[in-house]
C-alpha cells in the first residue's frame, strides 16, 4: 500500500479561481504535473546512464575488438 504525504503551495488567487471556474480538479492535476515531471526527468537520467554505458562499451569494443561482447554475452549465457 501507498504512504501519501500532503504537499501544499502558494498560487495567486486569480489562478485558482479560474481553475475552479474551469473545473479543474486542483489535487489530481497537480499530483499528474509532479508524477510526469519526475517520470521525465528519471529518463532523462536514464538516458545519459545509458548513453556513458555506451561509450564504455566502445571502449572495450575498440580494445578487444568488435566481436568481443557479443562473444562475452554468449559465452556468459552458455555457462548457465
Amino acid at each position: 500500500m501507498s504512504n501519501w504525504v500532503t504537499v501544499s503551495t502558494k498560487v495567486r488567487r486569480e489562478v485558482l479561481e479560474k481553475a475552479r471556474k474551469y473545473g479543474v480538479n486542483i489535487s489530481e492535476f497537480l499530483r499528474n504535473a509532479l508524477e510526469e515531471e519526475v517520470r521525465r526527468r528519471e529518463y532523462e537520467e536514464l538516458s545519459i546512464l545509458l548513453e556513458e554505458a555506451s561509450k564504455e562499451l566502445k571502449k572495450v569494443s575498440e580494445k578487444y575488438g568488435s566481436d568481443f561482447t557479443v562473444k562475452s554475452i554468449r559465452e556468459d549465457r552458455d555457462s548457465r
